[in-house]
């Protein structure tokens, strides 16, 4: 099979620990061909197909060099059994715009894992909206007056916007209020910015634990980033410690009731964010953490999502 990897560049890798890496490297392992591009490469010109200028790679096993490329070549994503679409966010308007050259490329064929319409309908921190009974109380508002009348409901609130990533600016505001104004402000940026409020859960201390699903089945362990220091971020990229953990039963159901719900919309691959028995975030764009599951447990990540890409590919033929 031929598989397109739309992501960021690829000398940006720390293949380490990269989860679109990892993918690369099972799918090499089986013989599939495998060509690189990044979003800003896609074009579609008026009565043509969504094109991309991309690379075949091959991967070299060496981490200081670790792929090699042919010359760019425009190709037609159609015309690749699967474009697996790995862009790290923010879901800023490229990101948006990229999502409807996609979709008009699977008009014309083209099979994209993650459905590039459910990536535009499920922002990583709305979509838990769908799910109230598994998500902390939740405010998401630009109202600062709303956003106070929700800390002085709850007292214990975890502030964050709606397009971050890796932990960027999320803050905590405890019950005496201190500096709840001026995050907000920052935040929503004198109320031109959309942002979320969540009541803190305590349960933090113990990990945010990454559950992933694929074809709508967890993986059977998580990986709990547990905040270090000071901190309240368990985000690995905020020095949080990733220990991968066996899945426990109420993540096991959380998992099913969100895979359920969200697979058949076109989503193979699913991240939930954890912490305690509440769903905190649905990550759909670059779920991460293959490779720190797999280096802890043995357990191959890589091998369940390259089978159930297969399995797409096989079941779109028929």
């Amino acid at each position: 099979m031929r598989f397109l990897f739309i992501a960021d560049p690829l000398d940006h890798f720390k293949i380490y620990k990269d989860t679109t890496y990892a993918m690369m490297r099972e799918a090499a392992r089986r013989g599939h061909e495998l060509w690189a591009c990044e979003p800003r490469q896609i074009s579609w010109h008026s009565g043509g197909r969504v094109t991309a200028s991309a690379r075949e790679i091959q991967l070299t096993g060496d981490p200081n060099a670790w792929y090699t490329a042919g010359t760019d070549d425009l190709v037609a994503l159609a015309d690749f059994d699967a474009a697996v679409m790995r862009k790290d966010p923010p879901f800023d308007s490229e990101y948006f715009y990229a999502t409807h050259l996609l979709e008009q490329a699977e008009r014309e064929g083209a099979r994209v894992i993650n459905s590039p319409r459910s990536l535009r309908d499920h922002p990583e921190k709305l979509a838990v909206m769908e799910f109230p009974q598994l998500v902390p109380p939740t405010l998401v508002s630009r109202d600062a007056q709303e956003i106070r009348r929700f800390h002085a409901l709850h007292g214990d609130i975890i502030l964050k916007p709606l397009d971050g990533m890796g932990g960027l600016g999320i803050f905590r505001v405890g019950p005496d209020g201190l500096n709840l104004g001026s995050i907000t402000e920052t935040l929503n940026q004198q109320g031109t910015r959309t942002l979320m409020a969540q009541r803190y859960v305590p349960e933090i201390v113990h990990g945010d634990k990454r559950v992933l699903i694929i074809a709508g089945e967890p993986v059977p362990y998580v990986l709990a980033r547990i905040p270090q220091g000071n901190e309240i971020r368990g985000n690995l990229a905020a020095g949080g410690k990733g220990v991968a953990q066996p899945l426990s039963p109420r993540d096991r159901e959380i998992a099913a009731e969100v895979g359920a719900r969200l697979a058949p919309r076109g989503l193979l691959l699913i991240g939930l964010d954890v912490i305690g028995d509440r769903v905190t975030e649905i990550n759909v764009t670059s779920p991460t953490c293959f490779q720190e599951i797999q280096q802890q447990t043995g357990f191959d990540v890589a091998q369940v999502f390259v089978d159930a890409l297969e399995r797409t590919v096989e079941q779109g033929r028929r």
